[in-house]
Protein backbone atom coordinates (compact mmCIF):
# COMPACT_ATOMS: atom_id res chain seq x y z
CA UNK A 1 0.00 0.00 0.00
CA UNK A 2 1.49 3.39 -1.28
CA UNK A 3 1.81 5.91 1.19
CA UNK A 4 -1.32 8.55 1.03
CA UNK A 5 -1.48 12.72 1.91
CA UNK A 6 2.07 12.75 3.66
CA UNK A 7 2.22 15.79 5.20
CA UNK A 8 4.66 17.93 3.26
CA UNK A 9 3.38 16.69 -0.50
CA UNK A 10 -0.33 18.34 -0.28
CA UNK A 11 0.41 21.51 -2.17
CA UNK A 12 -3.00 22.80 -4.04
CA UNK A 13 -1.88 26.07 -5.49
CA UNK A 14 -1.61 26.75 -9.16
CA UNK A 15 1.82 27.07 -9.56
CA UNK A 16 0.91 29.10 -12.91
CA UNK A 17 4.41 28.09 -14.32
CA UNK A 18 3.58 29.42 -17.79
CA UNK A 19 3.51 32.48 -16.75
CA UNK A 20 6.13 33.07 -13.81
CA UNK A 21 8.46 34.30 -16.19
CA UNK A 22 6.76 37.23 -17.37
CA UNK A 23 8.66 40.89 -17.37
CA UNK A 24 6.95 42.69 -14.68
CA UNK A 25 4.40 40.11 -13.44
CA UNK A 26 5.78 39.75 -9.71
CA UNK A 27 5.80 43.88 -8.98
CA UNK A 28 2.40 44.07 -10.77
CA UNK A 29 1.40 41.24 -7.57
CA UNK A 30 2.81 43.23 -5.08
CA UNK A 31 0.98 46.47 -6.21
CA UNK A 32 -2.27 44.01 -6.21
CA UNK A 33 -4.56 44.51 -3.52
CA UNK A 34 -5.91 40.74 -3.61
CA UNK A 35 -2.57 39.78 -2.95
CA UNK A 36 -1.46 37.36 -0.05
CA UNK A 37 1.90 37.61 1.55
CA UNK A 38 3.71 34.61 3.14
CA UNK A 39 6.75 36.16 5.25
CA UNK A 40 9.28 33.55 5.58
CA UNK A 41 12.47 34.23 7.25
CA UNK A 42 14.67 31.31 8.62
CA UNK A 43 12.72 28.72 7.69
CA UNK A 44 9.81 30.05 10.10
CA UNK A 45 6.67 31.73 8.94
CA UNK A 46 4.07 33.01 11.77
CA UNK A 47 1.07 30.83 12.32
CA UNK A 48 -2.40 31.76 13.84
CA UNK A 49 -4.48 29.24 15.88
CA UNK A 50 -4.64 26.12 18.01
CA UNK A 51 -0.58 25.97 18.18
CA UNK A 52 1.17 25.04 21.46
CA UNK A 53 4.13 27.21 23.12
CA UNK A 54 6.50 24.67 22.18
CA UNK A 55 5.03 24.54 18.53
CA UNK A 56 3.15 21.09 19.80
CA UNK A 57 -0.23 20.66 19.06
CA UNK A 58 -2.72 18.46 21.10
CA UNK A 59 -4.54 16.12 18.28
CA UNK A 60 -8.69 15.63 18.55
CA UNK A 61 -8.61 11.95 20.40
CA UNK A 62 -8.70 10.44 16.58
CA UNK A 63 -5.28 11.68 16.21
CA UNK A 64 -6.92 13.80 13.47
CA UNK A 65 -5.16 16.95 13.40
CA UNK A 66 -6.76 20.39 15.43
CA UNK A 67 -8.82 22.72 14.09
CA UNK A 68 -7.94 26.65 12.90
CA UNK A 69 -4.03 26.01 12.30
CA UNK A 70 -3.20 28.33 9.62
CA UNK A 71 -0.34 30.93 8.12
CA UNK A 72 -0.39 34.24 9.09
CA UNK A 73 -0.52 35.85 5.62
CA UNK A 74 -0.93 39.65 5.02
CA UNK A 75 -3.48 40.91 2.35
CA UNK A 76 -4.79 44.65 2.10
CA UNK A 77 -3.70 47.50 3.65
CA UNK A 78 -1.32 45.44 6.02
CA UNK A 79 0.17 43.79 2.66
CA UNK A 80 0.55 47.53 1.40
CA UNK A 81 2.22 48.33 4.38
CA UNK A 82 4.72 46.12 4.30
CA UNK A 83 6.09 46.31 0.40
CA UNK A 84 6.24 49.65 1.18
CA UNK A 85 8.38 49.54 4.18
CA UNK A 86 10.36 46.98 2.02
CA UNK A 87 10.90 49.79 -0.59
CA UNK A 88 7.87 49.52 -2.79
CA UNK A 89 6.67 46.58 -5.39
CA UNK A 90 8.90 47.63 -8.59
CA UNK A 91 12.34 47.76 -6.27
CA UNK A 92 11.26 44.73 -4.36
CA UNK A 93 10.30 42.87 -7.23
CA UNK A 94 14.29 43.58 -8.84
CA UNK A 95 15.68 42.90 -5.22
CA UNK A 96 17.47 39.88 -3.96
CA UNK A 97 20.68 39.71 -5.43
CA UNK A 98 22.47 39.73 -2.00
CA UNK A 99 19.64 37.12 0.08
CA UNK A 100 21.35 38.28 3.31
CA UNK A 101 20.48 41.69 3.35
CA UNK A 102 17.59 42.13 0.91
CA UNK A 103 13.87 39.97 1.22
CA UNK A 104 13.27 38.03 -2.04
CA UNK A 105 9.92 38.18 -3.40
CA UNK A 106 8.74 34.79 -5.09
CA UNK A 107 5.63 33.70 -6.63
CA UNK A 108 4.49 31.05 -4.69
CA UNK A 109 1.01 30.62 -7.14
CA UNK A 110 -2.07 31.15 -7.08
CA UNK A 111 -5.20 30.11 -4.93
CA UNK A 112 -7.10 26.86 -5.85
CA UNK A 113 -10.85 27.28 -6.69
CA UNK A 114 -13.01 27.06 -3.37
CA UNK A 115 -11.06 28.83 -1.51
CA UNK A 116 -11.88 31.73 0.28
CA UNK A 117 -8.65 33.76 -0.97
CA UNK A 118 -9.64 32.90 -4.59
CA UNK A 119 -8.70 34.46 -7.24
CA UNK A 120 -5.67 36.42 -5.37
CA UNK A 121 -2.00 35.24 -5.72
CA UNK A 122 0.43 34.12 -2.85
CA UNK A 123 3.74 35.63 -2.80
CA UNK A 124 6.73 34.88 -0.22
CA UNK A 125 8.87 37.53 1.04
CA UNK A 126 12.14 35.61 2.03
CA UNK A 127 14.59 36.51 4.62
CA UNK A 128 15.13 38.25 7.83
CA UNK A 129 14.88 41.48 6.02
CA UNK A 130 11.31 41.11 4.89
CA UNK A 131 10.41 39.59 8.40
CA UNK A 132 12.03 43.14 10.50
CA UNK A 133 9.06 45.92 9.46
CA UNK A 134 6.21 43.14 9.52
CA UNK A 135 3.39 44.22 11.80
CA UNK A 136 1.14 41.18 12.86
CA UNK A 137 -1.49 42.44 15.18
CA UNK A 138 -4.99 42.24 15.04
CA UNK A 139 -7.04 43.96 11.89
CA UNK A 140 -9.16 44.10 10.05
CA UNK A 141 -7.07 42.52 7.07
CA UNK A 142 -4.81 39.91 8.97
CA UNK A 143 -7.59 37.55 9.33
CA UNK A 144 -7.47 37.29 12.72
CA UNK A 145 -9.20 38.21 16.02
CA UNK A 146 -7.49 39.59 18.80
CA UNK A 147 -5.39 37.16 20.79
CA UNK A 148 -5.40 34.83 17.46
CA UNK A 149 -1.78 34.96 17.41
CA UNK A 150 -0.44 32.69 19.45
CA UNK A 151 -1.28 34.05 23.04
CA UNK A 152 2.03 34.11 25.19
CA UNK A 153 4.38 32.02 22.94
CA UNK A 154 6.48 32.95 20.07
CA UNK A 155 4.20 32.72 16.43
CA UNK A 156 6.97 31.95 14.39
CA UNK A 157 7.33 27.95 13.83
CA UNK A 158 8.15 25.83 10.92
CA UNK A 159 7.64 22.56 9.12
CA UNK A 160 8.44 20.37 11.73
CA UNK A 161 6.16 21.76 14.00
CA UNK A 162 3.30 22.84 11.95
CA UNK A 163 3.87 21.39 8.83
CA UNK A 164 1.49 18.49 9.70
CA UNK A 165 -1.40 20.88 11.09
CA UNK A 166 -1.68 22.81 8.49
CA UNK A 167 -4.15 22.35 5.33
CA UNK A 168 -3.51 20.77 1.98
CA UNK A 169 -3.03 25.15 0.71
CA UNK A 170 -0.84 26.02 3.49
CA UNK A 171 1.28 23.09 3.69
CA UNK A 172 2.20 23.37 0.57
CA UNK A 173 3.03 27.41 0.34
CA UNK A 174 5.27 26.91 3.47
CA UNK A 175 7.46 23.80 2.12
CA UNK A 176 7.68 25.49 -0.75
CA UNK A 177 8.63 28.54 0.72
CA UNK A 178 11.47 27.18 3.00
CA UNK A 179 12.90 25.38 0.61
CA UNK A 180 13.23 28.58 -1.86
CA UNK A 181 14.37 30.40 0.90
CA UNK A 182 17.45 28.42 1.65
CA UNK A 183 18.10 28.06 -2.07
CA UNK A 184 18.59 31.75 -2.66
CA UNK A 185 20.53 32.71 0.87
CA UNK A 186 22.98 30.14 -0.65
CA UNK A 187 23.20 30.80 -4.69
CA UNK A 188 24.27 34.16 -4.20
CA UNK A 189 27.19 33.43 -6.35
CA UNK A 190 27.61 32.02 -9.51
CA UNK A 191 29.15 28.55 -9.50
CA UNK A 192 30.73 28.70 -12.94
CA UNK A 193 32.14 32.24 -12.32
CA UNK A 194 31.58 33.50 -9.00
CA UNK A 195 30.29 36.64 -9.67
CA UNK A 196 27.26 37.64 -8.33
CA UNK A 197 23.70 36.24 -9.25
CA UNK A 198 20.39 38.15 -9.17
CA UNK A 199 16.83 36.00 -9.43
CA UNK A 200 14.60 36.07 -11.98
CA UNK A 201 11.45 34.05 -13.34
CA UNK A 202 9.58 35.63 -10.52
CA UNK A 203 12.14 34.30 -7.90
CA UNK A 204 12.50 30.74 -9.31
CA UNK A 205 15.75 31.59 -10.69
CA UNK A 206 18.71 33.26 -10.73
CA UNK A 207 20.99 34.78 -13.49
CA UNK A 208 24.51 35.56 -13.37
CA UNK A 209 24.89 39.26 -13.88
CA UNK A 210 28.48 38.69 -15.79
CA UNK A 211 28.32 35.44 -17.95
CA UNK A 212 24.12 34.74 -18.16
CA UNK A 213 24.79 31.41 -16.67
CA UNK A 214 20.97 30.30 -15.69
CA UNK A 215 20.59 28.75 -11.73
CA UNK A 216 18.07 26.82 -10.83
CA UNK A 217 16.66 25.30 -7.38
CA UNK A 218 18.14 21.90 -6.49
CA UNK A 219 17.08 18.79 -4.67
CA UNK A 220 19.04 16.09 -3.25
CA UNK A 221 17.60 12.81 -3.50
CA UNK A 222 17.60 10.48 -0.32
CA UNK A 223 16.16 7.59 0.13
CA UNK A 224 14.39 6.03 3.04
CA UNK A 225 13.09 2.86 4.34
CA UNK A 226 11.69 0.67 6.62
CA UNK A 227 13.07 -3.08 6.93
CA UNK A 228 11.24 -5.99 8.11
CA UNK A 229 12.39 -10.30 8.52
CA UNK A 230 10.86 -13.21 8.10
CA UNK A 231 8.90 -12.75 11.18
CA UNK A 232 7.95 -9.71 9.88
CA UNK A 233 9.29 -7.62 12.93
CA UNK A 234 10.52 -3.86 12.26
CA UNK A 235 14.00 -2.59 12.25
CA UNK A 236 14.87 0.70 13.34
CA UNK A 237 17.95 2.55 14.42
CA UNK A 238 19.80 4.90 16.57
CA UNK A 239 22.16 7.77 15.87
CA UNK A 240 24.24 8.94 18.42
CA UNK A 241 23.75 12.14 18.41
CA UNK A 242 20.35 11.71 19.30
CA UNK A 243 18.41 11.42 22.96
CA UNK A 244 18.21 8.26 24.14
CA UNK A 245 15.25 5.94 23.11
CA UNK A 246 15.10 7.74 20.03
CA UNK A 247 14.60 5.47 16.82
CA UNK A 248 13.62 5.68 13.22
CA UNK A 249 13.69 4.22 10.25
CA UNK A 250 17.15 4.14 7.82
CA UNK A 251 17.96 6.68 5.76
CA UNK A 252 20.43 7.85 3.11
CA UNK A 253 21.46 9.94 -0.15
CA UNK A 254 21.34 8.63 -3.06
CA UNK A 255 24.89 8.39 -5.01
CA UNK A 256 26.23 9.20 -8.37
CA UNK A 257 25.64 6.31 -10.67
CA UNK A 258 22.80 4.72 -8.39
CA UNK A 259 19.79 3.88 -8.80
CA UNK A 260 17.05 3.99 -6.18
CA UNK A 261 16.94 0.78 -5.36
CA UNK A 262 20.83 0.13 -5.06
CA UNK A 263 20.90 2.93 -2.74
CA UNK A 264 18.27 0.88 -0.36
CA UNK A 265 20.53 -1.97 -0.54
CA UNK A 266 23.35 -0.10 0.51
CA UNK A 267 22.38 2.18 3.49
CA UNK A 268 20.78 -0.61 5.26
CA UNK A 269 23.83 -2.62 4.31
CA UNK A 270 26.12 0.27 5.75
CA UNK A 271 24.17 0.98 8.74
CA UNK A 272 22.90 -1.66 10.23
CA UNK A 273 25.01 -4.82 8.51
CA UNK A 274 21.55 -6.43 7.36
CA UNK A 275 20.88 -7.49 3.42
CA UNK A 276 17.88 -6.56 2.16
CA UNK A 277 15.85 -7.45 -0.93
CA UNK A 278 12.65 -6.85 -2.49
CA UNK A 279 12.66 -2.96 -2.14
CA UNK A 280 9.22 -1.32 -2.77
CA UNK A 281 8.58 2.18 -3.65
CA UNK A 282 6.18 4.09 -1.77
CA UNK A 283 6.15 7.66 -2.20
CA UNK A 284 8.02 10.53 -1.82
CA UNK A 285 7.89 13.94 -0.01
CA UNK A 286 10.07 17.20 -0.28
CA UNK A 287 11.97 17.62 3.06
CA UNK A 288 13.78 21.52 3.37
CA UNK A 289 16.12 20.82 5.67
CA UNK A 290 17.70 22.23 3.48
CA UNK A 291 16.88 20.63 0.00
CA UNK A 292 16.23 17.25 -0.15
CA UNK A 293 13.71 14.71 -1.59
CA UNK A 294 12.65 12.13 0.24
CA UNK A 295 12.02 8.58 -1.60
CA UNK A 296 9.95 6.30 0.83
CA UNK A 297 10.78 2.30 0.54
CA UNK A 298 9.64 -0.53 2.20
CA UNK A 299 12.66 -3.74 2.09
CA UNK A 300 12.68 -6.98 3.50
CA UNK A 301 15.68 -8.88 4.80
CA UNK A 302 16.35 -12.88 5.14
CA UNK A 303 18.66 -11.26 8.06
CA UNK A 304 17.59 -11.79 11.81
CA UNK A 305 20.42 -10.04 13.58
CA UNK A 306 21.70 -6.56 12.78
CA UNK A 307 24.95 -4.77 13.28
CA UNK A 308 25.45 -1.46 13.42
CA UNK A 309 27.97 0.64 11.57
CA UNK A 310 29.12 2.42 15.61
CA UNK A 311 29.42 5.85 13.40
CA UNK A 312 26.16 6.80 12.17
CA UNK A 313 24.12 4.66 13.92
CA UNK A 314 24.80 3.41 17.40
CA UNK A 315 22.15 1.03 17.81
CA UNK A 316 19.51 -1.15 15.86
CA UNK A 317 16.66 -2.71 17.51
CA UNK A 318 13.85 -4.99 16.12
CA UNK A 319 10.30 -4.39 17.29
CA UNK A 320 7.18 -6.37 17.01
CA UNK A 321 3.95 -4.40 16.75
CA UNK A 322 2.94 -4.86 20.37
CA UNK A 323 6.30 -4.35 21.13
CA UNK A 324 6.56 -1.03 19.79
CA UNK A 325 3.31 0.02 20.58
CA UNK A 326 4.30 -0.85 24.34
CA UNK A 327 7.69 0.89 24.16
CA UNK A 328 6.05 4.15 22.82
CA UNK A 329 3.53 4.32 25.97
CA UNK A 330 5.65 3.42 28.36
CA UNK A 331 8.09 6.74 26.65
CA UNK A 332 10.91 4.05 26.15
CA UNK A 333 10.80 4.58 22.64
CA UNK A 334 10.47 8.12 20.76
CA UNK A 335 9.37 8.06 17.27
CA UNK A 336 9.82 10.34 14.41
CA UNK A 337 7.39 13.38 14.61
CA UNK A 338 4.02 12.96 12.71
CA UNK A 339 5.31 15.46 9.81
CA UNK A 340 8.18 12.97 8.88
CA UNK A 341 7.75 9.93 6.12
CA UNK A 342 9.77 7.54 8.57
CA UNK A 343 6.81 8.40 10.50
CA UNK A 344 4.02 7.47 8.28
CA UNK A 345 6.31 4.44 7.12
CA UNK A 346 6.43 2.93 10.65
CA UNK A 347 2.82 3.76 11.23
CA UNK A 348 2.33 1.75 7.62
CA UNK A 349 3.94 -1.40 8.96
CA UNK A 350 1.80 -1.02 12.37
CA UNK A 351 -1.00 -0.70 10.90
CA UNK A 352 -2.72 2.44 12.60
CA UNK A 353 -1.47 5.45 14.34
CA UNK A 354 0.65 6.03 16.98
CA UNK A 355 -0.27 8.85 19.59
CA UNK A 356 2.86 10.77 20.42
CA UNK A 357 3.22 13.78 19.33
CA UNK A 358 6.47 16.71 19.07
CA UNK A 359 8.54 17.70 17.27
CA UNK A 360 12.26 16.35 16.36
CA UNK A 361 15.38 19.71 16.18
Amino acid sequence: MALADLSLSRSRLDKVSDDRSRDGLLAELLADPTTHLLVVADGRAAVRGAVGPAGSATPDGDGSQPPGVRLALLHGPRAAALVAALGGPAALAAAGTDPGTEAVAVHLGRFPAGDAREPGALVGLLGAAARGPLDLGPGPDAGAAPGDLLDGADPWLGLREVGALLDDTDAGALTEAVALEHWHATSRRCGRCGSPTRPVGSGHERVCVADGTTHHPRHDPAVIMTVTDPQDRLLLGHQGRWPEGRFSAFAGFVEPGESLEQAVEREVLEEAGVRVRHAEYLGSQPWPFPASLMLAFHAETDDTEAVPDGAEITETRWFTRDGLREAVAAGEVTVPPRVSVARRLVERWLGGPLHQDGSWR
